[in-house]
């Protein structure tokens, strides 16, 4: 193994940008996140109190409240997909001003379970300036999905001071069924490390590149 990794070749500019391209690719599901902030279902009548439906495929999703699944004795919210959503993705979220976090890091805690997700699902917080994103993570790079019993998630932000909005819930992609419990959300210490990104835009090069059209 290690002789054959000693032995690959330098990969080409051609390679190394088919590969930024599909990381590219992979960022780019993330941004789609918007659409839970200005779609809400008009399904979500069920929705706990302070909660909506979105998503961008919100009429394939139910949710609600779930007196019979419980954690320490507390009903659970259910976000759940219909036999119809073999595309899209769901929310139960909600959305607040950003004025009381100005300039302070801040952290989303929930326990989840989850039953038979076929794609993936994941807590998410997105924090806008106006119409942009700041700072933003939906857990797709360490997701949930199968079936699995109540497991604690986290998502950390920072809020900038000019910060205006800040988004948060659970998603489901496709298929299956997920329950939310016990979800915090409060101001934490620079001392615990942010979990999301900034705005998803592709690094600029520091200069010209392949001038003479090396392969």
């Amino acid at each position: 193994m290690l002789s054959a990794t000693a032995n690959r070749k330098p990969l080409s500019m051609r390679g190394r940008s088919m590969i930024a391209s599909g990381a590219l690719c992979l960022l780019l599901p993330l941004a789609a996140i918007r659409v839970p902030a200005q779609n809400p279902s008009s399904e979500s009548s069920t929705a706990p109190r302070g909660w909506f439906l979105a998503g961008s495929k919100p009429a394939n999703y139910l949710a609600g409240v779930d007196p019979e699944t419980t954690y320490q004795g507390r009903p659970s919210a259910y976000l759940r997909a219909k036999p119809v959503a073999t595309d899209g993705f769901g929310t139960l979220m909600q959305s607040f001003s950003a004025e009381k976090y100005l300039a302070k890091r801040v952290r989303l805690t929930a326990w989840v379970k989850c039953d038979q997700v076929n794609s993936w699902a994941g807590l998410w917080m997105r924090v806008d300036k106006g119409t942009a994103m700041v700072a933003f993570d939906n857990m797709q790079n360490r997701a949930i999905n199968g079936t699995k019993d109540w497991q604690k998630y986290s998502v950390v932000l920072d809020v900038p001071q000019d910060a205006t909005g800040i988004f948060f819930g659970i998603l489901l992609d496709k298929g299956g069924e997920v329950w939310l419990n016990s979800v915090q959300f409060e101001v934490v210490g620079t001392e615990i490390p942010t979990t999301g990104r900034g705005p998803l835009t592709q690094p600029q090069p520091k200069g010209p590149a392949n001038l003479n059209f090396e392969k």
